[in-house]
């Protein structure tokens, strides 16, 4: 019943941008704030920024400024936009509630960026 898929990810240069997409249910939407993480190799799964059920956003000191986190509800899409991408924003990158529902987990989509 609850499920995200992630979609957008690939490979892009130093200082470029990238939209992922993160496809989820009304019922997600509407009951829990949604969240995009990302965990790069080696590191522990953090959390990057979140919207809230009202649509307002939240976001970690790092990504502040770069990193841009939308949604359409009628698309039930919450989408992350990378600007200014660095190498450290290499990782695979996740959509799930905030905090997290284990069931929810799935592939994710990697992003790599590229010198």
């Amino acid at each position: 019943q609850a499920h995200v898929a992630e979609f957008g990810g690939g490979e892009v240069q130093v200082g470029g941008s990238l939209t992922l997409s993160c496809v989820t249910t009304e019922i997600i939407l509407k009951t829990y704030p949604v969240g995009w993480y990302r965990q790069a190799p080696g590191e522990q799964r953090t959390l990057i920024a979140r919207i809230s059920p009202g649509g307002g956003p939240d976001y970690e000191d790092f990504a502040r400024g770069r990193f841009t986190i939308f949604r359409d509800r009628d698309k039930r899409t919450v989408y992350l936009r990378m600007d200014s991408v660095r190498a450290e924003d290499t990782a695979v990158y996740y959509c799930n509630t905030n905090p997290p529902l284990p069931s929810i987990w799935g592939q994710g989509t990697q992003v790599t960026v590229s010198s």
